[in-house]
Parts: structure tokens; sequence; C-alpha cells
């Protein structure tokens, strides 16, 4: 099989392609800020291991400065462009030995014969709470045997199957953290909606399920534990010829890809 696909919870996700991996918005804490895993085992050690990462954007919970910390020396950290400007400590991991390659949409950067082009995303990427509007949003596609997109943090928005280009394997977020969801990101139902605009062969439904507020369990927590069901409810309605692969934590699965 092209590609294998391992979900860590969160965003995180291992994208395995030609025998380089490729590791997205890498997670790793138990709690942080006024946020705790609620499901699922920390990643072991091992899935820090990659070619390459893939951060989509600047907010904490994709961009966590300790967890990057973890990677290896001479791991490339592809980041959006201006992401040191706003993230001093990007500097501090690229002098302990991370490449840090800074992108916008349109880029492509070769990773060991496996080609990830920089797509845009409607989300607003800056670090919060205040950090300025330079670094846009990002979403990738990794194309080596399959052509795989991570979509980051993103909403709806006009031209985006032209915008993110053909794909076989689509890991769309379909959640959060919290018990709503604001403006630039996608719900199962839209998550459905964008799959059906990207037609890909297969599925992987992220960013849910895995961490929530401290102290807010009993508030609607039916955001929490279900849109993964509801994207292949609304997916098996709008997309039904795209096999979606609902993961557990630390699963993994390899999509069937005609290429």
């Amino acid at each position: 099989m092209p590609v294998e696909v391992t979900w860590w919870g969160h965003a995180t996700c291992t994208v395995e392609d030609s025998g380089v991996r490729f590791l997205t918005d890498p997670l790793f804490a138990r709690r942080f800020a006024h946020l705790r895993r609620r499901r699922g085992a920390l990643p072991p050690p091992g899935a820090a291991v990659a070619e390459a990462v893939l951060v989509s954007h600047l907010h904490a919970d994709h961009l966590h400065l300790p967890s990057l910390a973890r990677l290896a020396p001479g791991t490339r950290l592809l980041v959006p462009r201006g992401a040191p400007g706003a993230v001093p400590g990007l500097r501090g991991l690229a002098r302990n030995g991370l490449r840090l390659t800074e992108v916008e949409p349109g880029d492509e950067v070769v990773v060991e014969g496996v080609t990830v082009r920089a797509v845009p995303a409607l989300h607003d990427g800056r670090r919060l709470p205040m950090g300025p509007r330079r670094s846009p949003a990002l979403g990738y596609v990794v194309e080596g045997a399959a052509r795989t997109y991570f979509a980051g943090d993103t909403g709806l928005f006009d031209g985006m199957a032209e915008a993110v280009g053909p794909v076989d394997v689509a890991l769309l977020p379909v959640g959060g953290w919290g018990p709503y969801l604001g403006a630039g990101h996608l719900d199962a139902g839209r998550a459905a909606e964008a799959l059906a605009e990207l037609s890909p062969a297969a599925a992987v439904p992220v960013h849910y399920g895995t961490y929530w507020p401290v102290g807010l369990d009993g508030v609607r927590p039916h955001e929490f534990h279900s849109p993964g069901d509801e994207f292949v409810r609304h997916a098996a309605r709008l997309a039904p010829k795209v096999a979606v692969h609902l993961l557990g934590h630390g699963e993994r699965v390899r999509p069937e890809v005609a290429r």
C-alpha cells in the first residue's frame, strides 16, 4: 500500500509515504494551559520520529514548543512564513539542530524524494492571544506514492478543491477542543461538505475527542465524543464513494488508493 496514516490524537498524525515519515502538528502533552487530554494514551517516543514535521499554524495546540523539542536534531520542520518572528522559541529549536523551513501557499519542499506542497487554509493562524497577523494558516499535501492532504485547521472556502488540488487521502478536522467552534473551523457536517468537494478515495477524521478544558467535562459533552461518528454519517450521505476510516488514538490505516 502506498501510504500509512497513524492518528495520535487531536491534529497529530504520522503519514508514511514511500518510506518517508511526516508528522503533523505534534502535541505530546498530557495537559497544557487550560486543556487536558481526556482520551487516549500519550503517543510513545517513536511518534516523534520523522523526517519532516508539518506545522499548520501558530496556535499553541498546533505549534507546541515542548513537543517540537522532542524531535531529533536534523529533522526538517516546515512552518508558516513569518513564524519565527511571532514565536521566538522556534529560533532556539533551530539552534538545537532542527532544520527550519518557512513556507506559504504554493511553496513546495522535497523531503527524500517526496514532495510537500503548502496550500491555503481559512483560519486565524496567528499566535494568540495577541500575535500579529503575519503568518498564514496552512494545509499541506504530501505527494509521493499517494497524495495525502492534511488540512490543519480550516473552514470551508470558495475554490477549496482547486486550491488543494487532487488528493487521494484527506485528513480533515471534524471538531475542536471546547464546547463551541468559532469561525474558521469544520464541524462534522461542514467537514463532510469539504469531503464531497475534495473527492478523495479515503478520509480520516481528526481534531476531536482528545483535549477538553479543565472543569468543563459536563458542558456539551457530545461535542467531545460524537464528531467522529457524526462525520461518518454525514460522509455516507454527501460523499458515499469515499472510504472513511474512523481511527482510535494510536491506530493506523493503509488506505487503498488507485494511482
